[in-house]
C-alpha cells in the first residue's frame, strides 16, 4: 500500500493505488491486469453494489496503464450530477475526440453512476462510443446494469462486482487500524462487518468514525458512531412486545428514535436480524418477515416510521396468545 498522506479521509487515504493492492474481486483483477500488460482494452462496464471497488478498479487500471502521468489520459465524470444529453454532446464528446497523449494510443473516460443517464443521453453516448473508439475507451460504472440500454452493454466487456467477503474486509480494516495505531476489539470488528454488509467504503467510514472517540474501538462505540440501534436494545423491545408489554416496547422504540437517532429502516433491519434467533413457530416467523417487508416499503414511500413500527409491535404482542404466557427466549 502506498504511503498515505496525513489528515485525509480514510477511504481516500488507504484507497489502493494499483490493481495488485485491491481487496476482493479475485476474478476481475487478473483480467484487468492482463489488459494493462497488453496495453489494450475494450469499453468496460462495471456493475455491482456500492463499495465493492468499481471506482477503485478504474483508477488503479489508469495508474497501472499510464504510469505517473495517468491524469492526462484519464477523465472521471459522475452521471448523477450531469445526466442529460447536453453532457454527452458537450463534455464527453469533446474529451473523446481529443487526441491521446503518451505511448498508449487511447485515453480513458470513466463515467461513474452511468445508470443515472437518461435514455436519450445513453443513445447519444452509444454513438459517441462507436465514433471515437479508436482513441478513447469508456469505462461505465453502475449499480444496476439493467438500467443501461442493451446497445451499450453489447459494446462493453461486462464485469460484475460482488460484495466484499467479511474476512477480506476485516483484513483490510486491521491494516488500517495498525497504521493508525488503533486498538479494535474483535467484537467491534464483528459489529462493523454486520453494519457494512459487504460495503468496503461503509466499513472504512464506520471504523474512522468509531476511532474518533478513543484509540480503543468497542462494539458500543461502533453502533453509536453509525447511529444504529444496539442489538440488545432492539432485542429488549421485541421481547417486551412478545411478552405482551406493548407500552413498554413502544417506549423503547421511541427511545431508539429520540435518544439513539436511529432511522426506521435501521430498526427494521435490526428486527429482521433478531427474528431469526427467536424461539417462535416458523409460520409466525414467516408472517413477521412478510410484515417487515411491507413496513419497509411503506417507510421508503414516505409513511410515518413510528406508526408503522408501532403497528408491527402490536402484531408481535398478539403472538402472546399463540405462544402461551411464557416470555420468549433466543435459540
Amino acid at each position: 500500500m502506498t504511503e498515505p498522506k496525513q489528515g485525509e479521509i480514510w477511504i481516500e487515504k488507504y484507497r489502493p493505488r494499483h490493481l495488485g493492492e485491491m481487496v476482493g474481486q479475485t476474478k476481475i483483477v487478473p483480467l484487468l491486469e492482463a489488459y494493462v500488460k497488453k496495453r489494450t482494452l475494450p469499453h468496460l462496464l462495471f456493475a455491482g453494489p456500492p463499495g465493492t471497488g468499481k471506482t477503485t478498479a478504474a483508477l488503479c487500471l489508469a495508474r497501472d496503464l499510464y504510469g505517473e502521468d495517468w491524469r492526462s489520459s484519464f477523465l472521471e465524470l459522475n452521471a448523477s450530477d450531469e445526466r442529460g444529453i447536453d453532457t454527452v454532446r458537450g463534455t464527453i464528446k469533446n474529451y473523446a475526440r481529443s487526441a491521446p497523449l503518451g505511448e498508449v494510443p487511447f485515453k480513458i473516460l470513466f463515467l461513474d453512476e452511468s445508470d443515472n443517464l437518461t435514455a436519450e443521453a445513453q443513445a447519444s453516448l452509444r454513438r459517441t462510443m462507436e465514433r471515437y473508439s479508436s482513441i478513447c475507451r469508456f469505462i461505465l460504472s453502475c449499480n444496476y446494469s439493467s438500467r443501461i440500454i442493451e446497445p451499450i452493454q453489447s459494446r462493453c466487456g461486462v464485469f460484475r462486482f460482488k460484495i466484499i467477503q467479511p474476512e477480506e474486509i476485516r483484513t483490510y480494516l486491521e491494516r488500517i487500524a495498525k497504521a493508525e495505531k488503533k486498538t479494535v476489539l474483535p467484537e467491534a470488528y464483528e459489529a462493523i462487518l454486520r453494519l457494512s454488509e459487504g460495503d468496503m467504503r461503509r466499513a472504512t467510514n464506520i471504523l474512522q468514525l468509531a476511532s474518533t472517540f478513543s484509540d480503543k474501538v468497542e462494539p458500543d462505540t461502533v453502533y453509536e458512531s453509525a447511529a444504529t440501534p444496539l442489538p440488545r436494545e432492539v432485542e429488549a423491545m421485541v421481547n417486551a412486545a412478545i411478552a405482551g408489554d406493548f407500552l413498554g416496547a413502544r417506549d423503547r422504540l421511541f427511545s431508539l428514535f429520540t435518544e439513539r437517532g436511529a432511522s426506521g429502516e435501521d430498526v427494521v433491519k435490526a428486527i429482521h436480524g433478531y427474528l431469526a434467533t427467536l424461539a417462535i413457530p416458523d409460520l409466525e416467523r414467516v408472517r413477521m418477515v412478510d410484515a417487515l417487508a411491507e413496513i419497509e416499503y411503506r417507510i421508503v414511500e414516505g409513511a410515518s416510521e413510528r406508526i408503522q413500527l408501532e403497528a408491527f409491535l402490536t402484531r408481535l404482542s398478539l403472538l402472546r396468545g399463540s405462544l402461551g404466557s411464557s416470555a420468549p427466549s433466543s435459540r
